[in-house]
């Protein structure tokens, strides 16, 4: 039913059941995992930095670092499960590059991770996970993660 599964990730312990799930889903259907991490421009961007501090030093350094140790983390997983798996780590804006990586990819099923917060709060932020559900063509399967 699925070849190829995406699953972003954005490093956060939270999303552990999410990838379990991604993992279990992709060993089901001999599918292809894309683990994907999106370093968010517009975090790095606010930040003017400092002059003294090296470029391999700055934000965006330490969120490619950060997402790259997350994506090998899911690999690893998928690996030991016997799940032939892709990982990447992209630079843009996470619902868009989500959306646009699945489609690049030819994806059948997004597995994502959410934290269950109050209505109140998601009408005030909202989320990566809400926005990608809102918009994709794709089917998504949300997995939540009690606070």
């Amino acid at each position: 039913m699925y070849d190829t599964v995406v699953f972003p990730t954005d490093g956060d312990k939270g999303t552990r059941r999410a990838a379990e799930s991604a993992v279990e889903t992709a060993a089901a259907h001999d599918a292809t995992l894309h683990v994907l991490y999106v370093v968010d421009e517009d975090v790095y961007k606010a930040y003017s930095g400092d002059e003294y501090v090296h470029d391999h030093e700055g934000l965006e350094t330490a969120l490619e670092q950060e997402g790259n140790e997350a994506v090998e983390d899911v690999a690893e997983s998928a690996r030991e499960a016997g799940v032939e798996v892709v990982t990447t780590v992209e630079h843009g804006t996470p619902h868009d590059d989500i959306l646009s990586h699945a489609k690049g990819v030819d994806a059948d099923l997004i597995i994502m991770g959410t934290k269950e917060r109050t209505g109140e709060y998601r009408q005030l932020l909202g989320s990566v996970t809400d926005r990608v559900l809102r918009t994709s063509s794709i089917p998504v399967t949300v997995v939540k993660t009690p606070v």
